[in-house]
């Protein structure tokens, strides 16, 4: 082992770092669309006259399939190779944003987010295993600082290049974008990336796979039915749910018969790594959900541009900057038991901010929150995640890394349309403004709803009286502050399974032999 060590050059060469490239621009690609979407989600609302309950599944369908397909690549990666099904990801992923650049109505760029996510959630947990190969476990430190970066570019750019887009161009650019580094990322890993040589893989788990993820789909369906329905008695809501339960349900009991199912949760026999997964689960449903509050806020009772409003989120991008590389050190030196509950209180500190929102609290105030939610943010997830795979063996790496992601991912999708849900049902409690009609369907206008479109069109504020627009603007923030509160109790809720992270030193499990052969997913 000491010879292998020794021979393992110390810092990352040149033909490692050729392959990172590839990688990297794949992890650009994916995390930054998440972001840029999340700056474009009032301009859907706007130009498709949907609720945003609605515009919110442009998120959820994507991050649902990026929960599909994630158990699935490294099965796929095997049995086809690794340059034949990373370059068939940045194809699906490629054509996915050209078609969502074309969609003219909610549904079509729904489905077409979806077929995006279907190459998005490939990028990632393929681009780990070409790297750790590429790599080795000597290296494997200095290669998660690397593909650290387009981690710590999401936060920060995303928002800004989205509203800087839609300012500028449209919204169809926050897509369109994609489709030259898309090109040149292909024959980037067309030139780079090793010849393939496919080996014989164990079977997939496509029926677990036909249960789980029709399940969540359905459930999540009538979960975001709720606001436009008015009542979970309406057939639109509880059939699909109850539909989606019986399926998930159905999955769970089944789960334990393959000897590969699609989720292995006979691994959370791992205290340590159930404790990661609660604590990793209620933590993205508070965080994920909420997050994609704070750019709607700026934008619907601020008045604020999408350039703007992405700037205005920049400091929790750069507060995460500060603290995840020292939380990386950190985590090989100091339990994670003794580091995250003092990150999550940060995050919870910030949060608090966002609870007592108005029309016209202090931007300095509100950007000093973001940087501290973002210093929270660096020293929680990755020591998380660290945590859950120390003590697992190397048979259980894979499969724990991809427990731990697919959860990651539905627990995003959860969080949005639980939010989601709680600030339209809060907007539809505001007074109907009397003798005024929706143009495009007749509906009656409420006050919350003409001061969310007097922000954006100034012809709307003439029309109507700037006491009326006030009340409308303060309702608005009040909804906001009313859906802050659930994220900010959801996160203090994330301190108790926290508390059960291990606080003592862990031994890992994982030998130099099976390193490098073990894909670590990282989404």
């Amino acid at each position: 082992m000491t010879s292998q060590a020794e021979a393992a050059p110390a810092k990352l060469d040149a033909a490692v770092l050729k392959i990172a490239g590839v990688v990297v621009l794949g992890a650009i690609m994916s995390i930054l669309d998440i972001t840029v979407v999340s700056v474009a989600l009032p301009k859907f609302q706007e130009t498709f006259n949907a609720t945003y309950a609605e515009v919110a599944w442009t998120m959820t369908g994507y991050t649902l399939a990026l929960a599909t397909v994630i158990p699935l690549t490294g099965w796929a990666a095997d049995r086809f190779g690794t340059k034949r099904l990373y370059m068939t990801a940045l194809l699906l992923f490629t054509i996915g944003s050209l078609l969502c650049s074309t969609a003219d109505s909610i549904g079509q760029l729904v489905g077409y987010r979806v077929l995006q996510g279907l190459g998005g959630g490939m990028l990632m947990p393929l681009g780990m295993t070409i790297m750790t190969r590429a790599a080795g476990p000597d290296r494997i430190g200095r290669l998660m600082a690397v593909l650290g970066i387009p981690m710590l570019l999401g936060p920060i750019g995303g928002p800004i290049l989205g509203g800087w887009l839609i300012d500028v161009a449209s919204w169809h650019w926050i897509f369109l974008i994609n489709l030259p580094i898309g090109a040149i990322a292909l024959v980037y890993a067309w030139w780079a990336l090793a010849k393939d040589s496919p080996e014989p893989s164990e079977s997939f788990d496509f029926l677990g796979m036909l249960m789980l993820s029709p399940g969540l789909a359905s459930f999540l369906y009538g979960v975001s039915s709720i606001p436009g329905e008015g009542t979970v008695t309406a057939t639109k809501v509880w059939l699909p749910m109850l539909a989606g339960v019986l399926l998930v349900v159905a999955f769970i009991l089944y789960s334990f018969k393959p000897k590969h199912p699609l989720l292995d949760l006979r691994l959370l026999r791992n205290r340590n790594l159930t404790v990661a997964t609660v604590t990793l689960a209620v933590f993205t449903i508070a965080f994920m959900g909420a997050g994609l509050l704070f750019p709607s806020y700026f934008l619907q009772v601020r008045g604020e541009s999408t350039l703007h409003a992405g700037l205005l989120m920049a400091p929790q991008g750069i507060g995460a900057m500060v603290t995840m590389p020292i939380a990386g050190m950190l985590a090989d030196k100091v339990p994670v038991g003794r580091t995250v509950p003092f990150a999550l209180l940060l995050i919870a500190a910030g949060f608090f901010t966002f609870t007592q929102v108005g029309t016209d609290t202090s931007y300095v105030l509100l950007c000093g929150s973001l940087f501290v939610m973002g210093l929270g943010m660096g020293g929680t997830m990755m020591p998380i995640m660290t945590s859950a795979l120390k003590t697992l063996t190397n048979q259980e790496v894979a499969r724990g890394s991809t427990l731990l992601n697919i959860l990651q991912q539905i627990a995003g999708s959860v969080g949005t349309a639980l939010m989601s849900v709680i600030l339209t049902n809060q907007l539809n409690e505001s007074a109907v403004i009397p003798g005024f009609k929706n143009p495009a369907d007749g509906s009656a206008v409420t006050e919350a709803g003409a001061a969310i479109a007097a922000q954006q069109n100034p012809a709307i504020a003439q029309q109507l009286p700037p006491d009326l627009l006030q009340r409308g603007l303060q309702f608005v923030a009040d909804s906001f502050a009313t859906t802050f509160w659930v994220g900010f109790g959801l996160t203090l809720l994330t301190l108790i399974p926290a508390f059960f992270l291990p606080r003592r030193r862990q031994a890992s499990q994982l030998t130099e032999a099976d390193a490098a052969a073990t894909p670590v997913i990282m989404h």
